[in-house]
């Protein structure tokens, strides 16, 4: 399948409990929500870019600084923060219609546009044995349950960690899916969802105050070593 008409939703709160404000919040000289609306601009299938906040700070930035973005002001019953992402998407799809939808987050500004139009391109070629994507970190280390039981590995045999079968975190990067299915199970992951694996320093998500300090940093990295 196709899906000709891709759109890519990001949603954005106003405020943020553990890093205040971070979605506007000015990093390697521009607000954050900037990097990742640059990097979806600069991938050709992505047909139309959708952010839903409840932010006015937002609301007025994007339509000064990206004013084709399509901007949804998040209505007051899905505010609050115990409101399940899925609700939010759910009211999207509803407001711009599409063969595909891409999700991702403005605490992602290290993706890569490349990264975002491999995974749509991965997914379309296997979109009839799949019904959704997500992105995942790989990791070579040994995982414990709160128990003290292990996870992935035998104590009393102790392999390299790189020898170790491979686990996946699911970074929050990328998610795909069609209207229909979110619909259907409530859930921006199908039944039968393909995973997508993205390195893990790209994948880097701005949770608290030392990954924003981080992100800065090699987001700055990146910007000078364009300049030589």
């Amino acid at each position: 399948m196709q899906f000709k008409n891709i759109i890519a939703l990001v949603p954005m709160r106003h405020h943020s409990q553990r890093v205040p404000q971070k979605n506007f919040r000015e990093i390697a000289g521009k607000p954050l929500y900037h990097h990742i609306i640059t990097t979806l601009q600069s991938c050709s299938q992505i047909c139309k870019i959708v952010v839903n906040t409840d932010s006015d700070v937002i609301l007025e930035g994007l339509e000064s600084n990206f004013p084709s973005v399509i901007r949804i002001k998040r209505p007051p019953h899905l505010c609050a923060d115990t409101v399940p992402m899925n609700d939010i998407l759910l009211h999207d799809v509803d407001q711009v219609k599409g063969d595909l939808y891409l999700q991702t987050h403005s605490t992602n500004p290290l993706l890569k546009a490349e990264t975002i139009s491999k995974a749509i391109t991965q997914f379309r070629a296997h979109s009839q044995k799949f019904d959704s994507l997500f992105s995942v970190t790989r990791m070579h280390t040994r995982l414990w349950d709160q128990n003290a039981k292990p996870i992935n590995h035998d104590p009393n045999i102790l392999l390299r960690t790189q020898d170790l079968p491979p686990v996946f975190e699911e970074n929050s990067c990328i998610y795909m899916f069609t209207a229909q299915n979110l619909k259907k199970r409530k859930n921006r992951l199908g039944e039968n969802p393909m995973i997508f694996e993205i390195d893990p320093q790209e994948a880097l998500d701005i949770d608290e105050e030392y990954d924003f300090q981080i992100a800065d940093i090699m987001l700055r990295m990146q910007q000078n070593s364009k300049l030589v």
